[in-house]
């Protein structure tokens, strides 16, 4: 099968969609599949790239930041990715066109599809779903609500990682929708002995992982900690975001010390999953966060709060507190601090659990909705 997969941010780009986008797209390579992605294009960036056995192609847009981009700066790759993404289709005989979000990628694609009249599947991510992330996007969301219909009525098959999601975008449009959680594969280092110590030989570390914006919940993190006797616990927050020097503010006055190591990836972060007691999550909105499967993987201690997306991801392997609930996200971190034999359960149950997210069973779901959407040519 052809696959032509479409999304505004891939690797290095983005946030937490971009890398199940690219661990998507190599695994259905390394299944013998072709994968073509167009994407946006930043700084010096390869213009065309081949990552193993996926082709890149980077289009030129307005981008001026790694983690995030702005409206206008959306609209850019829409309008720029068109004529080469319909060169690509008339270049090469594709099964179907896969779009991450369903705004803006999704304009993009529905375009694309009117044109070629190549089956389209949607993945949606969360922020392109109205009533998702107020905080952001609750006017622009209005004002393009008849075109947000438009796209996703001319799918032949949407996709939300979550029930949480699937709910919301069915309020807006009732249209049927295939839950396909992330897949996650732990690395061999994730799965190497560190990862497996036991409670008390992790460092006494409280960790917290993610863009720094208001729903992600650091600042209730910072005010749980506020009141806590560290007794020897570090607080380490990786991440960077509009929020940083707010929050570095907000931690300076309460007298928490943190140790901030900024956007981090690969090994460097790893280690702190492998290596961190208890990983906070105190997000107020999200659709199945990443942050919580590396958690899981690295074999945290996990605590997140009990709204969207978060139970679904973290099932019985982990502590639920309701959002922006200070003192009981508090309690939960004191438990956690002074009971060793609940961190060593909950980090069984993390490794347990991350074995519900693999990628085999992800593709092999993906594959089944693009040959009923038409990708296996008989459309």
């Amino acid at each position: 099968m052809r696959i032509l997969t479409l999304n505004y941010e891939y690797p290095p780009l983005g946030g937490g969609a971009s890398p199940v986008t690219r661990a998507l797209c190599e695994h259905l390579a390394a299944a013998g599949h072709e994968v073509d992605v167009v994407t946006m294009g930043y700084q010096r960036l390869p213009r065309v790239e081949m990552a193993g056995r996926v082709r890149i192609i980077r289009v030129p847009v307005l981008r001026r930041s790694m983690v995030r981009a702005e409206t206008p700066e959306l609209l850019s790759y829409v309008i720029s990715a068109l004529p080469p993404t319909l060169a690509l289709t008339r270049r090469w005989r594709y099964d179907v066109v896969h779009a991450h979000f369903i705004v803006p990628t999704g304009i993009l694609a529905a375009a694309v599809r009117r044109i070629s009249g190549l089956p389209l599947v949607i993945t949606a991510h969360g922020s392109d779903v109205p009533g998702y992330n107020p905080d952001r996007f609750i006017r622009g969301h209005r004002l393009i609500a008849p075109v947000w219909r438009v796209v996703a009525r001319s799918a032949n098959a949407i996709v939300s990682p979550s029930r949480y999601l699937r709910t919301l975008i069915r309020r807006v449009c009732d249209l049927p929708v295939e839950v396909i959680p992330y897949g996650f594969d732990p690395s061999p280092r994730r799965c190497g002995e560190r990862s497996a110590e036991p409670a008390e030989a992790r460092e006494r570390r409280i960790l917290f992982v993610s863009r720094l914006f208001p729903r992600k919940g650091a600042q209730y993190l910072l005010e749980a900690l506020a009141e806590l006797p560290l007794d020897g616990w570090e607080v380490t927050i990786a991440g960077d975001g509009p929020m940083l020097k707010e929050l570095k503010a907000q931690a300076q006055r309460l007298g928490v010390p943190v140790d901030w190591r900024g956007f981090i990836k690969g090994e460097p972060l790893e280690e702190l999953y492998a290596t961190s007691a208890i990983f906070v999550f105190p997000s107020t909105n999200d659709n199945f966060p990443v942050v919580l499967l590396e958690a899981l993987a690295g074999g945290c201690a996990v605590i997140t709060t009990n709204v969207s997306g978060m139970p679904e991801v973290v099932g019985d392997a982990g502590i639920l507190v309701p959002p922006q609930d200070v003192s009981a996200l508090r309690a939960a971190i004191r438990r956690l601090m002074h009971d060793d034999d609940l961190r060593a359960d909950l980090s069984a149950r993390a490794r347990a659990r991350i074995a519900h997210f693999a990628w085999e069973d992800v593709v092999r779901r993906y594959l089944e909705v693009y040959r009923r959407a038409g990708g296996d040519g008989s459309v």
